[in-house]
């Protein structure tokens, strides 16, 4: 009786095995390496995944050049203004100072809109239910649900 139970198990742990296996396809990293393709466009390679998250990282050390160069041309633009349209010493002065925090908003506004290379934090769950967070300085065009293969520390896009 024991000896069909131990046939009936190895049998079920063959095909459990075979089940793991994977052939080389013609999907994505064809020619690469085999089992990241299964010839019909899905990924079935251990580190690949789907983007569930990106995050911009904020700047860990803060930037004054924007602010402090807009500040100074809002309060030369500022005073002049005022020299041209008043001959009171208080005007210009309050022209000047509202120039300078003019110019430190715009400056500040502008360089936080054209970014200093900031990081990105990208969320993946692997195909194994595994998830991993890494750290990039571009995200290309990966977006959330985008496949990747996870590789040399970042998401690569399938």
């Amino acid at each position: 009786m024991k000896t069909p139970l131990l046939a009936t198990t190895a049998v079920a742990a063959a095909l459990a095995l075979a089940g793991c296996a994977s052939s080389p396809g013609y999907g994505p990293g064809y020619g690469s390496s085999p089992g990241y393709g299964s010839g019909y466009g899905a990924p079935s390679c251990r580190d690949c995944g789907t983007v569930t998250r990106i995050e911009r990282r904020p700047d860990s050390q803060p930037n004054v050049a924007g602010p402090v160069i807009g500040g100074i041309v809002g309060a030369v633009a500022g005073r002049e203004l005022a020299r041209r349209n008043t001959d009171s010493d208080g005007r210009r002065n309050v022209a000047t100072a509202g120039g300078a925090v003019a110019g430190a908003v715009a400056g500040n506004a502008i360089q936080n809109r054209t970014g200093s290379g900031g990081l990105y934090d990208v969320h993946v769950r692997l195909n194994d239910g595994r998830t991993v967070v890494l750290v990039q300085s571009e995200v290309g065009g990966l977006r959330e649900g985008s496949a990747v293969q996870v590789r040399d520390g970042r998401a690569w896009a399938l």
